[in-house]
């Protein structure tokens, strides 16, 4: 384990802002972990667990201990013919990992591809693009009791998980430190899942949608959307897209005719938030130091020397100006951190 004191966590924020931690722990496996919840530094301080901090915001310094999981290894627990199940340590890289069930044939993780973060990041978010969501691949999430240092596993059920959401996010935030991820991956009854937005067109360049055509479509979209962090600071998508009633949907369809929408069930829609955002004229314009960028309307950036607060009070603009325009409330995808 490795620790340091008045920490700065620049390198640990993808916004690229420039705040510290007073501690700053990193431990690489979990017994590390239970010895470091175990001491007074941690028992006496506020603590946040980051990973690749890809969907966080600090606002400001944060006065606390910002513990860093290290726990790396992919195991194979199980396999046949028709699947294979793996436990991934919470400080794999979340891309390596897709990039290697691509390379090995595993099926299920690779519409997910260039999703930064790490492996423990991904069940608290329920990640997901382009028709696919993590938790339709996780069957176990192992923990750590914050408060009593005692593993804990939850099964998927358990998780809770819904559209950018889990138990963790909520009722059991900052309670479990996720350690290992458990996935189980398609083999032999694999079927490829193309048909969601600009997947569907972006698919046909290939032959056919194996798993690493699908890979490679998928960052080929991305790489196109979505800027690079160490050049534009940013958080990948900001806003969660809204879920509404589908009566609402059509109110608002008969004042904005080509207002898209997904289906989600009987009685529910999804909206883009992307869209909605550039309706309200937002997409590419620039408040100071931090602007939508001009590709994404979902994606906030950071130009240069912005702080927490600059990037916070250009979300609060946005979402007034959803709020005033479609009667819909977004929400934050991205992690907000005060000190």
């Amino acid at each position: 384990m490795r620790i340091h004191d008045d920490y700065s966590l620049l390198d640990n924020n993808t916004f690229g802002v420039d705040v510290k931690a007073d501690y700053f722990m990193e431990y690489d496996n979990v017994e590390e972990l239970k010895q470091l919840l175990d001491t007074d530094l941690l028992r006496e301080r506020r603590f946040l667990n980051i990973g690749g901090g890809s969907n966080i915001l600090f606002v400001n310094d944060f006065h606390g201990v910002a513990l860093h999981s290290c726990i790396k290894g992919i195991e194979k627990l199980e396999e046949d013919e028709d699947k294979v199940t793996l436990r991934v340590g919470a400080g794999e890289i979340w891309d390596e990992f897709v990039q290697y069930c691509c390379d090995n044939s595993y099926g299920g993780a690779e519409n997910l591809s260039g999703i930064p973060g790490s492996v423990g990041a991904v069940p608290i978010q329920n990640i997901g693009a382009y028709g696919a969501e993590v938790k339709s691949i996780i069957k176990q999430v192992e923990c750590i009791s914050a408060s009593s240092g005692r593993a804990k596993t939850f099964s998927a059920e358990d998780c809770h998980f819904a559209y950018r959401d889990s138990i963790f996010k909520h009722r059991l935030k900052g309670k479990y430190i996720v350690t290992y991820v458990v996935f189980e991956l398609k083999k032999s009854s694999w079927q490829p899942c193309t048909e969601y937005g600009s997947l569907s067109t972006e698919i046909k360049k290939y032959d056919k949608p194996t798993m690493q055509n699908i890979r490679l479509a998928v960052l080929d979209i991305r790489k196109r959307k979505l800027p690079e962090p160490k050049v534009l600071g940013n958080a990948g998508s900001f806003y969660t897209n809204p879920v509404i009633e589908r009566t609402k949907y059509e109110k608002l369809k008969d004042q904005h005719p080509d207002m898209p929408c997904y289906e989600v069930s009987r009685n529910m829609v999804k909206v883009p938030a992307g869209w909605l955002i550039e309706q309200c004229g937002w997409k590419g314009r620039s408040v100071g130091k931090v602007a939508v960028h001009g590709s994404q309307a979902l994606v906030l950036i950071n130009k240069g020397g912005a702080n927490g607060l600059d990037i916070i009070n250009l979300s609060d603009q946005i979402r007034q100006s959803v709020r005033d325009k479609f009667g819909i409330d977004l929400k934050l995808e991205v992690n907000i951190v005060f000190g």
